[in-house]
Protein backbone atom coordinates (compact mmCIF):
# COMPACT_ATOMS: atom_id res chain seq x y z
CA UNK A 1 0.00 0.00 0.00
CA UNK A 2 0.81 3.09 -0.72
CA UNK A 3 2.27 5.38 2.30
CA UNK A 4 1.91 9.18 2.51
CA UNK A 5 4.61 11.57 4.11
CA UNK A 6 2.71 14.26 5.21
CA UNK A 7 6.15 16.06 6.01
CA UNK A 8 6.18 16.00 1.82
CA UNK A 9 2.99 17.74 0.49
CA UNK A 10 2.50 16.00 -2.98
CA UNK A 11 -0.68 16.30 -5.69
CA UNK A 12 -3.55 14.12 -4.28
CA UNK A 13 -6.76 13.75 -6.93
CA UNK A 14 -10.18 12.75 -5.17
CA UNK A 15 -12.58 10.56 -7.38
CA UNK A 16 -16.09 11.90 -5.83
CA UNK A 17 -14.31 14.82 -3.65
CA UNK A 18 -18.35 16.15 -3.27
CA UNK A 19 -18.99 13.50 -0.92
CA UNK A 20 -19.22 14.06 2.68
CA UNK A 21 -16.33 12.27 3.82
CA UNK A 22 -14.15 12.69 1.05
CA UNK A 23 -14.42 16.25 1.14
CA UNK A 24 -13.21 16.48 4.04
CA UNK A 25 -10.35 14.39 3.97
CA UNK A 26 -9.16 16.88 0.97
CA UNK A 27 -9.88 19.98 3.32
CA UNK A 28 -7.40 18.31 6.11
CA UNK A 29 -5.02 17.89 3.13
CA UNK A 30 -5.46 21.31 1.79
CA UNK A 31 -4.80 22.56 5.17
CA UNK A 32 -1.51 20.56 5.45
CA UNK A 33 -0.32 21.87 2.27
CA UNK A 34 -1.08 19.50 -0.24
CA UNK A 35 -2.07 19.98 -4.12
CA UNK A 36 -5.60 19.04 -3.79
CA UNK A 37 -7.68 18.22 -7.32
CA UNK A 38 -11.16 16.02 -8.03
CA UNK A 39 -14.29 15.19 -9.43
CA UNK A 40 -17.89 14.98 -8.87
CA UNK A 41 -20.83 14.38 -10.80
CA UNK A 42 -22.81 17.58 -9.30
CA UNK A 43 -21.68 21.00 -8.23
CA UNK A 44 -22.87 21.64 -4.40
CA UNK A 45 -22.16 24.01 -1.69
CA UNK A 46 -19.15 21.64 -0.42
CA UNK A 47 -17.89 21.55 -4.04
CA UNK A 48 -17.50 25.30 -4.01
CA UNK A 49 -16.03 25.46 -0.24
CA UNK A 50 -12.96 23.28 -1.35
CA UNK A 51 -12.58 25.44 -4.43
CA UNK A 52 -12.66 28.84 -2.24
CA UNK A 53 -10.10 26.85 -0.41
CA UNK A 54 -7.82 25.80 -3.10
CA UNK A 55 -8.86 23.22 -4.39
CA UNK A 56 -9.23 22.03 -8.42
CA UNK A 57 -12.48 20.66 -9.02
CA UNK A 58 -14.04 19.19 -12.15
CA UNK A 59 -17.35 18.35 -12.61
CA UNK A 60 -18.06 15.09 -14.85
CA UNK A 61 -15.94 12.37 -14.09
CA UNK A 62 -13.34 11.45 -17.27
CA UNK A 63 -9.85 10.55 -18.16
CA UNK A 64 -8.56 13.68 -19.03
CA UNK A 65 -9.03 14.97 -15.62
CA UNK A 66 -6.16 13.12 -14.94
CA UNK A 67 -2.77 14.69 -15.75
CA UNK A 68 0.65 13.51 -15.84
CA UNK A 69 1.75 15.15 -12.50
CA UNK A 70 -1.06 14.12 -10.09
CA UNK A 71 1.14 11.71 -7.63
CA UNK A 72 -1.99 10.06 -5.61
CA UNK A 73 -5.69 9.19 -6.33
CA UNK A 74 -8.21 8.66 -3.44
CA UNK A 75 -11.60 7.04 -4.59
CA UNK A 76 -14.54 5.46 -2.61
CA UNK A 77 -16.19 2.48 -2.77
CA UNK A 78 -19.13 3.37 -5.39
CA UNK A 79 -16.15 3.65 -7.70
CA UNK A 80 -15.29 0.69 -9.86
CA UNK A 81 -13.15 -0.14 -12.59
CA UNK A 82 -15.72 0.93 -15.35
CA UNK A 83 -14.84 4.15 -14.09
CA UNK A 84 -12.92 6.71 -16.78
CA UNK A 85 -10.80 8.08 -13.91
CA UNK A 86 -10.18 5.21 -12.23
CA UNK A 87 -9.28 2.74 -16.06
CA UNK A 88 -6.90 6.12 -16.28
CA UNK A 89 -5.10 6.29 -13.43
CA UNK A 90 -4.36 2.17 -13.77
CA UNK A 91 -3.09 2.50 -17.22
CA UNK A 92 -1.20 5.43 -15.98
CA UNK A 93 0.20 2.79 -12.94
CA UNK A 94 -0.82 6.01 -10.04
CA UNK A 95 -0.76 4.96 -6.87
CA UNK A 96 -4.46 4.73 -5.27
CA UNK A 97 -5.98 4.40 -1.90
CA UNK A 98 -9.60 3.84 -0.84
CA UNK A 99 -11.05 6.41 1.21
CA UNK A 100 -10.50 4.57 4.49
CA UNK A 101 -7.04 3.56 3.66
CA UNK A 102 -6.07 7.53 3.20
CA UNK A 103 -8.56 8.36 6.80
CA UNK A 104 -6.51 5.15 8.74
CA UNK A 105 -3.21 6.73 7.29
CA UNK A 106 -4.27 10.67 8.98
CA UNK A 107 -5.35 9.05 12.01
CA UNK A 108 -1.83 7.27 12.20
CA UNK A 109 -0.39 11.34 13.21
CA UNK A 110 -2.28 11.67 16.23
CA UNK A 111 -1.40 10.16 19.64
CA UNK A 112 -4.76 10.34 20.85
CA UNK A 113 -7.05 9.09 18.35
CA UNK A 114 -10.49 8.30 18.74
CA UNK A 115 -12.99 5.83 15.88
CA UNK A 116 -16.64 5.85 16.49
CA UNK A 117 -17.91 2.55 15.20
CA UNK A 118 -21.98 0.78 14.64
CA UNK A 119 -24.56 0.16 13.36
CA UNK A 120 -26.10 3.15 14.19
CA UNK A 121 -25.41 6.12 16.04
CA UNK A 122 -22.16 7.29 14.81
CA UNK A 123 -22.60 10.54 13.65
CA UNK A 124 -24.21 11.37 16.71
CA UNK A 125 -22.01 10.01 19.05
CA UNK A 126 -19.13 11.14 17.00
CA UNK A 127 -20.45 14.77 17.04
CA UNK A 128 -21.27 14.67 21.09
CA UNK A 129 -17.41 13.62 21.60
CA UNK A 130 -16.19 16.70 19.32
CA UNK A 131 -18.50 18.88 21.25
CA UNK A 132 -16.70 17.61 24.34
CA UNK A 133 -13.14 18.26 23.03
CA UNK A 134 -14.44 21.55 21.95
CA UNK A 135 -15.31 22.76 25.38
CA UNK A 136 -11.97 21.18 27.01
CA UNK A 137 -10.26 23.48 24.48
CA UNK A 138 -7.58 20.71 23.11
CA UNK A 139 -8.00 21.76 19.97
CA UNK A 140 -8.85 18.50 18.31
CA UNK A 141 -8.89 17.28 14.53
CA UNK A 142 -12.60 15.95 13.59
CA UNK A 143 -14.15 14.11 11.04
CA UNK A 144 -17.95 13.87 11.32
CA UNK A 145 -20.19 12.44 8.67
CA UNK A 146 -22.51 15.07 8.84
CA UNK A 147 -22.73 19.00 9.59
CA UNK A 148 -21.53 19.94 12.98
CA UNK A 149 -23.21 23.82 13.45
CA UNK A 150 -20.02 24.32 16.31
CA UNK A 151 -17.23 23.51 13.42
CA UNK A 152 -19.24 24.77 10.84
CA UNK A 153 -19.30 21.95 8.61
CA UNK A 154 -18.28 18.08 8.72
CA UNK A 155 -13.83 18.78 9.61
CA UNK A 156 -11.95 20.61 11.97
CA UNK A 157 -8.20 20.60 11.58
CA UNK A 158 -6.47 21.99 14.81
CA UNK A 159 -2.67 21.69 15.99
CA UNK A 160 -3.18 18.93 19.24
CA UNK A 161 -2.53 15.39 19.30
CA UNK A 162 -6.22 14.80 19.36
CA UNK A 163 -8.34 13.26 16.78
CA UNK A 164 -12.06 12.13 16.20
CA UNK A 165 -13.80 10.30 13.78
CA UNK A 166 -16.57 8.29 12.49
CA UNK A 167 -15.66 4.44 11.39
CA UNK A 168 -17.90 2.42 9.11
CA UNK A 169 -18.59 -0.99 8.79
CA UNK A 170 -19.47 -0.86 5.29
CA UNK A 171 -17.10 -2.95 3.08
CA UNK A 172 -15.16 -3.11 6.06
CA UNK A 173 -13.59 0.01 5.52
CA UNK A 174 -12.93 0.63 9.71
CA UNK A 175 -10.55 -2.50 8.97
CA UNK A 176 -8.02 0.15 7.76
CA UNK A 177 -8.10 2.51 10.87
CA UNK A 178 -5.53 1.64 13.86
CA UNK A 179 -7.30 4.47 16.60
CA UNK A 180 -5.53 4.26 20.33
CA UNK A 181 -9.53 4.22 21.53
CA UNK A 182 -12.33 2.65 19.69
CA UNK A 183 -15.79 2.79 20.31
CA UNK A 184 -18.86 0.18 19.41
CA UNK A 185 -21.77 1.34 19.83
CA UNK A 186 -24.15 -1.71 18.94
CA UNK A 187 -24.44 -4.25 16.32
CA UNK A 188 -27.05 -4.75 14.33
CA UNK A 189 -27.99 -6.44 10.89
CA UNK A 190 -27.52 -3.76 8.03
CA UNK A 191 -25.46 -3.36 4.85
CA UNK A 192 -26.83 -7.20 3.93
CA UNK A 193 -25.55 -5.66 0.11
CA UNK A 194 -22.54 -6.57 1.10
CA UNK A 195 -22.54 -8.71 4.27
CA UNK A 196 -24.21 -12.40 4.41
CA UNK A 197 -25.48 -11.99 7.56
CA UNK A 198 -25.13 -10.52 11.07
CA UNK A 199 -22.82 -13.47 12.00
CA UNK A 200 -20.55 -11.98 9.03
CA UNK A 201 -20.82 -8.27 10.77
CA UNK A 202 -20.51 -9.42 14.11
CA UNK A 203 -16.71 -10.81 12.86
CA UNK A 204 -15.95 -7.59 11.10
CA UNK A 205 -16.69 -5.26 14.02
CA UNK A 206 -14.41 -7.92 16.16
CA UNK A 207 -11.55 -7.67 13.41
CA UNK A 208 -11.91 -3.64 13.51
CA UNK A 209 -11.96 -4.09 17.82
CA UNK A 210 -8.42 -6.54 17.10
CA UNK A 211 -6.81 -3.33 15.50
CA UNK A 212 -6.45 -1.32 19.00
CA UNK A 213 -2.78 -1.68 20.43
CA UNK A 214 -2.55 -3.46 23.80
CA UNK A 215 -2.56 -0.44 25.77
CA UNK A 216 -5.17 1.06 23.52
CA UNK A 217 -9.03 0.72 24.86
CA UNK A 218 -11.87 -0.47 23.64
CA UNK A 219 -15.20 1.30 24.59
CA UNK A 220 -18.19 -1.26 23.73
CA UNK A 221 -21.78 -1.35 24.44
CA UNK A 222 -22.28 -4.33 27.30
CA UNK A 223 -25.68 -4.71 26.85
CA UNK A 224 -25.06 -6.46 23.08
CA UNK A 225 -25.94 -10.23 22.81
CA UNK A 226 -22.90 -10.48 21.05
CA UNK A 227 -20.49 -8.80 23.43
CA UNK A 228 -18.25 -11.55 24.26
CA UNK A 229 -17.68 -12.75 20.22
CA UNK A 230 -16.63 -9.36 19.37
CA UNK A 231 -14.42 -9.13 22.42
CA UNK A 232 -12.71 -12.28 22.24
CA UNK A 233 -9.15 -12.73 22.77
CA UNK A 234 -8.62 -8.81 22.89
CA UNK A 235 -5.53 -7.91 24.33
CA UNK A 236 -6.36 -4.41 24.78
CA UNK A 237 -8.46 -2.34 27.73
CA UNK A 238 -12.20 -2.65 27.50
CA UNK A 239 -14.42 -0.71 29.02
CA UNK A 240 -18.26 -1.30 28.61
CA UNK A 241 -21.33 1.13 29.04
CA UNK A 242 -24.88 0.26 29.03
CA UNK A 243 -28.60 0.40 30.15
CA UNK A 244 -27.72 -2.33 32.42
CA UNK A 245 -25.69 -1.91 36.12
CA UNK A 246 -23.33 -4.94 34.87
CA UNK A 247 -21.79 -1.51 33.10
CA UNK A 248 -19.00 0.46 33.94
CA UNK A 249 -20.80 3.45 32.88
CA UNK A 250 -24.27 2.93 33.15
CA UNK A 251 -27.16 5.71 34.72
CA UNK A 252 -29.90 5.74 37.12
CA UNK A 253 -32.98 8.26 37.47
CA UNK A 254 -33.54 8.50 33.29
CA UNK A 255 -36.44 11.62 32.55
CA UNK A 256 -37.37 13.56 29.91
CA UNK A 257 -38.05 17.34 30.43
CA UNK A 258 -41.11 19.07 29.36
CA UNK A 259 -38.79 19.09 25.85
CA UNK A 260 -38.29 15.70 25.27
CA UNK A 261 -34.79 16.13 26.67
CA UNK A 262 -33.09 13.54 28.66
CA UNK A 263 -31.38 13.86 32.23
CA UNK A 264 -29.87 10.85 34.03
CA UNK A 265 -27.75 9.94 37.17
CA UNK A 266 -24.36 8.77 35.75
CA UNK A 267 -23.43 5.85 37.84
CA UNK A 268 -19.12 4.63 37.34
CA UNK A 269 -18.44 1.35 38.59
CA UNK A 270 -21.52 0.92 40.98
CA UNK A 271 -20.87 4.47 42.15
CA UNK A 272 -23.17 7.42 41.42
CA UNK A 273 -21.29 10.61 39.97
CA UNK A 274 -23.16 13.88 38.40
CA UNK A 275 -26.29 14.70 36.72
CA UNK A 276 -26.11 14.75 32.92
CA UNK A 277 -28.61 16.99 31.07
CA UNK A 278 -28.87 16.19 27.40
CA UNK A 279 -29.87 18.83 24.96
CA UNK A 280 -31.73 16.07 23.24
CA UNK A 281 -33.98 13.10 23.62
CA UNK A 282 -33.98 9.44 23.56
CA UNK A 283 -32.76 6.95 25.59
CA UNK A 284 -30.47 5.71 22.37
CA UNK A 285 -28.98 9.00 22.99
CA UNK A 286 -28.04 8.62 27.42
CA UNK A 287 -26.51 5.22 25.78
CA UNK A 288 -24.39 7.34 23.25
CA UNK A 289 -23.31 10.03 26.01
CA UNK A 290 -21.98 7.06 28.38
CA UNK A 291 -19.85 6.35 25.90
CA UNK A 292 -18.71 9.25 24.75
CA UNK A 293 -17.93 10.17 29.03
CA UNK A 294 -16.32 7.16 29.04
CA UNK A 295 -13.51 8.06 26.57
CA UNK A 296 -13.31 11.46 28.08
CA UNK A 297 -12.49 10.29 31.39
CA UNK A 298 -9.60 7.38 29.57
CA UNK A 299 -8.34 10.93 28.16
CA UNK A 300 -8.20 12.71 31.41
CA UNK A 301 -10.43 15.07 30.54
CA UNK A 302 -12.05 16.99 33.44
CA UNK A 303 -15.69 15.78 34.11
CA UNK A 304 -16.85 19.19 33.87
CA UNK A 305 -15.99 19.92 30.38
CA UNK A 306 -17.79 16.58 29.22
CA UNK A 307 -20.95 17.60 31.37
CA UNK A 308 -21.43 21.07 29.71
CA UNK A 309 -20.42 19.93 25.74
CA UNK A 310 -23.46 17.19 26.52
CA UNK A 311 -25.37 19.94 27.68
CA UNK A 312 -24.90 22.28 24.67
CA UNK A 313 -24.99 19.48 22.13
CA UNK A 314 -28.11 20.48 20.12
CA UNK A 315 -27.61 16.71 18.20
CA UNK A 316 -26.32 16.95 14.28
CA UNK A 317 -27.73 18.10 11.23
CA UNK A 318 -30.80 15.06 10.17
CA UNK A 319 -31.19 13.55 13.86
CA UNK A 320 -34.08 14.57 15.03
CA UNK A 321 -33.61 18.11 13.86
CA UNK A 322 -36.01 20.72 14.22
CA UNK A 323 -36.92 22.45 10.63
CA UNK A 324 -39.40 24.79 11.69
CA UNK A 325 -43.29 25.28 12.20
CA UNK A 326 -45.78 25.35 9.62
CA UNK A 327 -48.68 26.99 11.05
CA UNK A 328 -48.87 24.57 14.34
CA UNK A 329 -47.04 21.71 12.66
CA UNK A 330 -43.74 20.93 14.58
CA UNK A 331 -41.71 19.91 11.28
CA UNK A 332 -38.64 17.67 12.23
CA UNK A 333 -35.97 15.88 9.85
CA UNK A 334 -34.40 12.14 10.96
CA UNK A 335 -31.53 10.26 9.02
CA UNK A 336 -33.14 7.12 10.19
CA UNK A 337 -33.22 3.95 7.74
CA UNK A 338 -32.83 1.08 9.74
CA UNK A 339 -35.69 -0.42 11.26
CA UNK A 340 -33.73 0.02 14.83
CA UNK A 341 -33.22 3.62 14.30
CA UNK A 342 -37.24 4.28 13.33
CA UNK A 343 -38.06 2.82 16.66
CA UNK A 344 -35.51 4.94 18.26
CA UNK A 345 -36.90 8.26 16.52
CA UNK A 346 -40.44 7.48 17.52
CA UNK A 347 -39.72 6.71 21.13
CA UNK A 348 -38.04 10.40 20.97
CA UNK A 349 -41.11 11.61 18.58
CA UNK A 350 -43.15 9.97 21.41
CA UNK A 351 -41.86 12.22 24.18
CA UNK A 352 -41.37 15.36 22.62
CA UNK A 353 -45.03 17.66 23.04
CA UNK A 354 -47.86 16.35 19.81
CA UNK A 355 -51.17 16.14 19.50
CA UNK A 356 -50.92 13.33 16.26
CA UNK A 357 -47.47 12.00 14.92
CA UNK A 358 -46.89 11.47 11.21
CA UNK A 359 -43.88 10.15 9.36
CA UNK A 360 -43.28 10.72 5.70
CA UNK A 361 -40.54 7.28 5.34
CA UNK A 362 -38.35 6.99 2.30
CA UNK A 363 -36.60 3.31 2.17
CA UNK A 364 -32.87 3.40 1.51
CA UNK A 365 -32.10 0.94 -1.00
CA UNK A 366 -33.75 -1.80 -2.27
CA UNK A 367 -31.43 -4.66 -0.30
CA UNK A 368 -31.91 -3.36 3.36
CA UNK A 369 -36.37 -2.79 2.27
CA UNK A 370 -36.56 -6.45 1.16
CA UNK A 371 -34.14 -7.65 3.88
CA UNK A 372 -35.57 -6.03 6.22
CA UNK A 373 -39.09 -6.00 5.14
CA UNK A 374 -41.30 -6.95 7.90
CA UNK A 375 -38.67 -5.09 10.79
CA UNK A 376 -39.87 -2.17 8.55
CA UNK A 377 -43.55 -2.41 8.90
CA UNK A 378 -43.54 -3.15 12.67
CA UNK A 379 -41.34 0.00 13.50
CA UNK A 380 -43.31 2.31 11.48
CA UNK A 381 -46.81 1.04 12.62
CA UNK A 382 -45.79 3.06 15.82
CA UNK A 383 -46.96 5.83 13.92
CA UNK A 384 -50.29 7.58 14.09
CA UNK A 385 -50.12 8.30 10.38
CA UNK A 386 -47.52 6.72 7.54
CA UNK A 387 -46.24 8.04 4.32
CA UNK A 388 -44.63 6.07 2.08
CA UNK A 389 -42.48 7.35 -0.62
CA UNK A 390 -40.13 5.92 -3.31
CA UNK A 391 -37.65 3.84 -2.45
CA UNK A 392 -34.51 5.52 -2.65
CA UNK A 393 -31.86 3.35 -5.16
CA UNK A 394 -28.27 5.10 -3.94
CA UNK A 395 -25.99 2.62 -4.99
CA UNK A 396 -28.48 0.04 -6.51
CA UNK A 397 -30.19 -0.75 -9.45
CA UNK A 398 -33.93 -1.74 -8.84
CA UNK A 399 -34.68 -5.18 -9.19
CA UNK A 400 -38.14 -4.95 -9.53
CA UNK A 401 -38.38 -7.28 -6.82
CA UNK A 402 -39.53 -4.82 -3.67
CA UNK A 403 -41.63 -1.71 -3.86
CA UNK A 404 -42.56 1.01 -1.22
CA UNK A 405 -46.33 0.52 -2.22
CA UNK A 406 -45.73 -2.61 -0.85
CA UNK A 407 -44.76 -1.56 2.62
CA UNK A 408 -47.60 0.65 2.88
CA UNK A 409 -49.78 -1.97 2.08
CA UNK A 410 -48.44 -4.79 4.99
CA UNK A 411 -48.09 -1.57 7.24
CA UNK A 412 -52.32 -1.20 6.51
CA UNK A 413 -52.76 -5.09 7.40
CA UNK A 414 -51.46 -4.67 10.60
CA UNK A 415 -53.79 -2.09 11.20
CA UNK A 416 -52.37 1.57 10.71
CA UNK A 417 -53.16 3.85 8.98
CA UNK A 418 -50.20 4.24 5.70
CA UNK A 419 -50.57 5.16 2.06
CA UNK A 420 -47.60 5.12 -0.94
CA UNK A 421 -47.74 8.07 -2.99
CA UNK A 422 -45.80 8.75 -6.53
CA UNK A 423 -44.31 11.95 -5.84
CA UNK A 424 -43.33 14.57 -3.47
CA UNK A 425 -45.57 17.46 -4.53
CA UNK A 426 -48.25 14.54 -3.71
CA UNK A 427 -47.38 13.90 -0.58
CA UNK A 428 -46.85 17.54 0.53
CA UNK A 429 -50.73 18.36 -0.72
CA UNK A 430 -51.77 15.80 1.12
CA UNK A 431 -49.86 17.01 4.61
CA UNK A 432 -51.38 20.36 3.75
CA UNK A 433 -54.82 19.50 3.79
CA UNK A 434 -54.45 16.60 6.51
CA UNK A 435 -52.43 17.65 9.35
CA UNK A 436 -53.61 19.41 12.53
CA UNK A 437 -52.96 21.57 15.03
CA UNK A 438 -49.69 20.58 17.02
CA UNK A 439 -49.36 17.55 15.09
CA UNK A 440 -45.46 16.14 14.79
CA UNK A 441 -44.57 15.58 11.15
CA UNK A 442 -41.41 14.34 10.31
CA UNK A 443 -39.69 13.65 7.24
CA UNK A 444 -37.25 10.26 7.28
CA UNK A 445 -34.51 8.64 5.43
CA UNK A 446 -31.09 8.65 4.20
CA UNK A 447 -32.23 10.03 0.56
CA UNK A 448 -33.56 13.38 -0.41
CA UNK A 449 -36.93 12.78 1.79
CA UNK A 450 -36.05 15.80 3.21
CA UNK A 451 -36.72 18.13 0.67
CA UNK A 452 -40.55 17.68 1.44
CA UNK A 453 -40.55 19.45 4.47
CA UNK A 454 -38.38 22.03 3.25
CA UNK A 455 -40.99 22.74 0.28
CA UNK A 456 -43.82 23.04 2.89
CA UNK A 457 -41.69 25.48 5.51
CA UNK A 458 -41.07 27.58 2.38
CA UNK A 459 -44.77 27.38 1.18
Amino acid sequence: MYQIDFKKPIHVHFIGIGGISMSGLAEILLKEGFQISGSDAKSSDIVDNLMEMGAIVNIGQCAENISDDIDLVVYTAAVHADNPEYATCVEKNIPMLTRAQLLGQIMNNYKYSVAVAGTHGKTTTTSMLSQIFLEADVDPTISVGGILDSIGGNIRVGQSEYFVTEACEYTNSYHSFFPYISIILNVDADHLDFFSGIEEIIESFHTFATNLPDDGTLVVNGDMDCLSTVTRDLTCNILTFGLKDSNHYYPTNIEADEKGHMNYTLMVDGVASEQVHLNIGGTHNVTNSLAVIAVADLLGIDREYALAGLACFGGAHRRFELKGTLGNVTVVDDYAHHPTEIKATLTTATNTPHNELWVVFQPHTYTRTKALFEEFADALKGFDHIILVDIYAAREPDTGLIHAKDLANRIKELGSDARYFTSFEAVENYLLKNCKKNDLLITMGAGDVYLIGEELLGK
